[in-house]
């Protein structure tokens, strides 16, 4: 199928695909669709992506016919195209987002499933797409009955499960807005969201297994019933058993269904840009931004991303792991309109043990393999083989989002997972709930690398006055990472932010007219490119730009550091680098140690990324999905305020960085 070279032999790809990979792959038939369509003949990806870039209007309106988009698409593909924001994508066009989820239901055969369902190593039975339109005609109709109309809110407290699909589709279905926040998430953080958009309906569970452990979910959800007064109904998921806790205006999600008329399943038909989800900024500057996405934006992104950057393919095997409280879940949903079937898992991926995600691959046989670049670098520095315990025949590719996936894992799904495979790592977020920069199954993948910028993505990197940087110029190529033209899931706007004030200051603020997405990067001579962090938390010595991700890059590879955190701070009039970093047991920070991390990272980085102080501490704080949080510490260590604390997984970290005598001087 492909080949792979060895990583010490820098001036050639990490792998390749084979000839008949990238004959057969869904990228090469979207180039024969635009040849038979218009004449146009791509001697290299470079080639199409420019083209994609430059007529979107063209380029839009061919992936909704490739991907066989169900709805009336109209006469416009594109008005308005040269504002941003402000452009409108298919201003003439109606589509429901769960009718083009729910395609393959009307062919499939009776038993062939739809999802897949491992709660930490416990497998549910299958559930075939026949069936998962049925739960969905029956819930969309206790909604209907319920008064729900296009607009409303339904807010889902749940865990990654087949109910919360369900959920979501029977929502869409409607034309009403679906919002979730996984069951780790404290009251106050729950409030913080689904406060600001006042649901009607709430789907909730009544707890949730994590790390071997049942935790129970009453006591909560008390808080947020009561803390929701636009709340109507409540539904209560009995994902752990049969008990019902005594909660205000609470239904029984089995009792509601088996109670639910017989009806056909009717779709609404609505405009493009319908809103489909209600998304929340993870930051802890303040209460989240809730990021309102529309049903066609999301439905064409995810269907380019899917077919062509993931080669998706009708009955492949799709899994990535992650909470209702990531956007990768939503990404993850949209691969029912590829036609593929969903392998959720919930619950922590190292328990009941560090196999059990790999036990999932094989059990089912997982085609594409989604997770964070922190699992990956947690399994090398656990000295687990994969290849060595496991068949993986099936996986064909590995996605990596959530943290820059530095070089040395790169050496190692190769060296210890699977040296036959596609990697692509993955880029965007929250923001536009899909991807900047991604893989792609006709390109080889560089050590380091993200291989491309997606199709009808108009990535560039700027400096600080705005102006394109050169591609492949190393540090001289490092800079803002923008999108210059507008796209389709682009926010629809912010919720409770009428005159759009937020959201344009969100994005267009640094650049009027561009969408600035607040990443340092660069280009690389392959086309690919590298992220070396968030641009807000890019470290600033003597007036130079750094980014964290290079330190990480460097520390991590240690085998002494679990883990490390680099900030800015402000000393003496200019900003100093200051290294956390959390000990492996058995490890002290000692002057050898700290010689050796310094020597590392000059050797490694540059000069200028040497830590001024480096310190030890126990735990290093993150949000809900994984990320470490370098703003959080830096407003420590200065003696400002956190204000959303509650979008951390583990906010008491943060006190660990309080008043440290190492930093006085």
């Amino acid at each position: 199928m492909t080949s792979s070279q060895p990583a010490e032999n820098a001036d050639k790809p990490l792998w390749s695909p084979s000839p008949e990979a990238i004959a057969s792959s869904n990228m090469t038939a979207f180039m024969a669709f635009l040849s038979a369509r218009h004449g146009l003949e791509f001697a290299s990806y470079e080639g199409l992506h420019a083209w994609s870039v430059a007529h979107p209007d063209e380029f839009w309106s061919d992936i909704w016919d490739y991907a066989d988009v169900i709805g009336e698409k109209g006469a416009v593909a594109l008005a308005d195209g040269e504002k941003m924001p402000g452009a409108r994508f298919f201003p003439e066009a109606r589509l429901n987002f769960a009718e083009n989820l729910l395609r393959r239901a009307k062919t499939a055969h009776a038993d062939e499933p739809a999802l897949y369902f491992n709660n930490e190593g416990v497998m549910a039975p299958a559930m075939s797409w026949i069936e998962l339109e049925a739960q969905v005609a029956k819930l969309a109709a206790v909604l209907r009955g319920w008064g729900i109309e296009p607009g409303d809110r339904v807010a889902a407290f749940m865990p990654n499960c087949p109910h919360t699909v369900i959920a979501m589709l029977a929502v869409a279905s409607i034309g009403a807005v679906f919002s979730s926040c996984s069951p780790d998430f404290g009251s106050k953080g729950v409030l913080d969201r689904f406060g600001q958009i006042e649901p009607r309906v709430l789907i909730a569970c009544n707890g949730y297994r994590y790390s071997g452990k049942t935790l129970r979910e009453n006591e909560k959800l008390e808080a947020i019933i009561a803390g929701l007064p636009s709340l109507e109904h409540v539904v209560i998921v009995p994902f752990l058993d049969d008990e019902m806790p005594p909660l205000a205006k609470a239904e029984n999600w089995n009792s509601l269904l088996a109670g639910a008329p017989v009806a056909k399943l009717v779709f609404t038909p609505l405009p493009f840009a319908h809103p489909l989800y209600i998304m929340y900024s993870s930051g802890t500057t303040g209460v989240p931004k809730c990021i309102v996405h529309s049903a066609g934006g999301t439905l064409l992104q995810h269907l380019k991303e899917h077919k062509l950057h993931a080669d998706v393919k009708p009955g492949d095997r799709l899994f990535y792991f992650t909470t209702c409280g990531w956007m990768m879940w939503n990404w993850l949903m949209s691969g029912l309109a590829a036609e593929a079937t969903l392998c959720l898992f919930d619950g922590s991926p190292f328990a009941p043990h560090e196999t059990v995600l790999f036990d999932y691959i094989d059990k089912v046989g997982i085609n594409i393999f989604g997770t964070s670049a922190k699992f990956i670098d947690s399994l090398k520095k656990a000295g687990f083989e994969p290849r060595k315990t496991h068949d993986l025949s099936s996986m064909r590719m590995i996605l990596s989002t959530g943290s820059p996936l530095v070089a040395e894992s790169f050496d190692y799904v190769y060296e210890s997972i699977k040296p036959d495979v596609a990697l692509a790592s993955i880029s965007g977020g929250t923001d536009i709930v899909s991807c900047f920069v991604l893989g792609n199954p006709v390109l080889p993948v560089w050590r380091g690398e993200i291989q491309c910028a997606g199709l009808g993505m108009a990535v560039e990197v700027w400096d600080e006055e705005g102006k394109p940087l050169l591609i492949g110029q190393g540090e001289a190529s490092k800079g803002e990472l923008v999108c210059t033209r507008p796209f389709p899931s682009m926010p629809i706007g912010f919720w409770n932010d009428p005159d759009g004030e937020k959201y344009k200051s969100a994005y267009f603020e640094r650049f009027p007219g561009v969408w600035c997405h607040g990443d340092f990067a660069e280009i690389t001579s392959h086309h690919g490119i590298i992220i070396h962090g968030r641009s807000d938390a890019t470290l600033n010595p003597g007036g130079v730009r750094i980014g964290t991700a290079e330190i990480y890059a460097q520390v991590e590879q240690l085998p002494q550091i679990q883990e490390a955190i680099a900030i800015g701070q402000d000393f003496q009039g200019d900003v100093r680098v200051v290294l956390f970093v959390v000990m492996r047991p058995g490890y002290m920070l000692d002057a050898d140690l700290e010689k050796e991390i310094r020597t590392r990272i000059r050797q490694g980085a540059s000069p200028r990324h040497v830590p001024a102080r480096i310190v030890a501490v126990a735990d290093i704080p993150r949000t809900k999905s994984g990320k470490i949080t370098e703003l959080a510490v830096r407003d420590v260590v200065h003696g400002r305020e956190i204000k959303n604390q509650e979008a951390l997984a583990n906010p008491e970290a943060l006190a660990l960085f309080k008043d440290l005598p190492e930093l006085a001087t």
